[in-house]
């Protein structure tokens, strides 16, 4: 009767754990140089090699030759520990064996000295399924147990154990099994099997593992049955349910190429797998391409992919229909393949304007002769740039009348495009009375717009026209208040008068009967200029110290 691949091939020395040779290494040299600790913590994901590595580190201590960290599997002690019957080494399963009374059975164990072996070894797997109790109870003879007893606790999850047990026990972690010695330990199986294979099929097999190196022997196990020892990818994509990365192709293809019935006929291929699988096998198939560095997957592309992918995970774990989802992600993906990115718009512009004036675009040399007289491309190309600058800024404008009417027009009448340099905005403003108060009070929703068509970085100088300005005109002598002053003046009688103006309204607190804190009196008299500082240097919230508060 032939063994499972999983009980076959489970490793029987240090040196056949696959992916945790950390592990491995500390043991051995821990066995070689006899500094054996009494307890150890084993934690790691399921399948990771805890169990076995403990049935080894055991047979290691028992072994006549050792204790080694190369137990000779021939002496008594190796074979009876090998074939499970050495009376010395007693396993324990903490998910069925997890109360009290069944505690204390093994603390009565603890009392007697080894019948046969060198040690009394205690394997307790799945220990963080112990009672609260249980663990209690185990505290102190696990802290101070015999010289001739030494225990091993294995678990997935160490998180659920008492601090108290951790403290008293030497802990390993063993790590996920890396996808590429999972795929070379198959291959080595199947090799030694006499089993044919295709490279890709090992791939999806040792993917749907999940880093488990049992549960991946038991799917390749499945895998010859189904195969009949033959082992392709059409066989294992038909095996697990999970969607061929030709069709993926194919469907990224018909994108691409823009084929709708290719896409259509794809689309009704995938609505018979589950939709949150098809994601994360598109998710894996980017990254491959990615990692490949395939000529038809560049970076941005990649990149907005992703996000559509993500978005519609987030709507399968609102319970969406996995067929909208579907046809959703493919629009948006369609959609993502119009939209270029600002350096293919300028190169588009360059050539268009290098053609339509009989020029060869080419690389700019900068040089003390062309600054003072610049070549005629070099004209092209900044008149080039400058006009998709005006661009962006008609777009701006666009945004704005989207968002609100009053204001796109009031921002259209008043607000003139400057420039763009060194990630800085200039324009200029004439407004003044209740449209320059609707611009000043919508200024965050403007901001945040021009970011997103200009960059995140990016910041706006507003220019005050002050020449064409009638109210700054008409009124340049008067006592105007600060609000429908221009930005300049303000500057100015800001500088000039904020010193005499603080005394002032200060000597006035100072006066006045004290009903409120100083600094609440201050701010209150000062509505005004904080309104002021709060507009034009940009600020949200102003806060007044301790430190402050005594001043004021």
């Amino acid at each position: 009767m032939a063994l499972a691949l999983a009980l076959k091939y489970r490793p029987t020395q240090f040196s056949d754990l696959i992916g945790q040779e950390s592990v491995s290494q500390t043991l051995s040299l821990a066995l070689d140089h006899s500094r054996i600790s009494h307890a150890y913590l084993f934690s790691g994901l399921r399948g990771s090699g805890k169990t076995s590595s403990a049935r080894i580190f055991s047979r290691a201590l028992q072994c006549e030759k050792g204790p080694t960290s190369t137990p000779c599997g021939e002496c008594d002690n190796c074979k009876a520990a090998l074939e499970n019957r050495h009376l010395d080494i007693i396993e324990m399963d903490a998910a069925s064996s997890r109360k009290i009374d069944d505690i204390r059975d093994l603390i009565e164990q603890t009392k007697y000295r080894p019948s046969y072996g060198r040690y009394k070894i205690f394997i307790i797997d799945e220990v963080h399924m112990l009672t609260k109790e249980a663990f209690n109870a185990l505290l102190k003879t696990l802290e101070e147990p015999p010289d001739y007893v030494k225990f091993i606790l294995a678990t997935t999850d160490p998180l659920k154990l008492p601090a108290t047990i951790l403290s008293r026990t030497q802990h390993f972690r063993f790590k996920k099994i890396p996808h590429k010695a999972v795929v070379a330990h198959i291959a080595n199986i199947l090799d030694k099997e006499s089993v044919s294979y295709e490279p890709e099929a090992l791939e999806i097999i040792a993917r749907s593992g999940s880093g488990s190196l049992r549960d991946t022997l038991t799917i390749a196990d499945q895998a010859i049955n189904f195969c009949n020892k033959h082992i392709t990818t059409a066989k294992i994509t038909e095996m697990l349910g999970v969607v061929d990365p030709y069709t993926l192709r194919e469907f990224f293809n018909s994108i691409f190429q823009s084929d709708e019935a290719k896409l259509e006929e794809i689309l009704s291929l995938l609505e018979e797998y589950e939709c949150e699988m098809i994601v994360d096998e598109m998710t894996l198939f980017l990254k491959e391409a990615l990692r490949s560095k395939d000529k038809d997957f560049p970076v941005v592309l990649v990149d907005r992919f992703l996000r559509i992918l993500t978005e519609s995970k987030f709507l399968l774990n609102l319970n969406s229909e996995g067929s909208f989802v579907l046809l959703l992600m493919s629009l948006k993906m369609r959609e993502a393949m119009k939209v270029r990115d600002i350096d293919s718009m300028i190169r588009e512009l360059e050539s268009n304007l290098f053609s339509s004036q009989g020029l060869v675009s080419q690389p700019l040399v900068s040089s003390p002769k062309n600054i003072s007289s610049p070549k005629p491309e070099e004209s092209a190309l900044s008149c080039g740039k400058t006009a998709l600058r005006e661009n962006l800024f008609e777009s701006l404008i666009v945004k704005i009348y989207d968002r609100n009417k009053r204001l796109g027009e009031i921002f259209e009448k008043n607000i003139a495009f400057v420039s763009f340099e060194n990630s800085v905005l200039s324009w200029k403003s004439k407004a003044s009375g209740e449209e320059r108060t609707m611009l000043v009070q919508n200024y965050s929703h403007i901001k945040m717009m021009v970011q997103e068509i200009y960059g995140v970085l990016t910041k706006i100088n507003s220019i005050q026209d002050v020449q064409e300005d009638p109210v700054f005109l008409e009124n340049q002598s008067e006592n105007i208040p600060i609000q429908e002053k221009p930005i300049l003046e303000q500057k100015v009688s800001r500088d000039q008068n904020f010193e005499a103006e603080f005394q002032k309204k200060t000597d006035e607190v100072s006066q006045k009967p004290v009903l409120k804190a100083p600094h609440e009196i201050f701010l209150e008299e000062n509505k005004e200029l904080v309104e002021n500082i709060k507009v034009h240097l940009g600020a949200t919230k102003m806060i007044i110290l301790e430190d402050e508060k005594k001043d004021l």
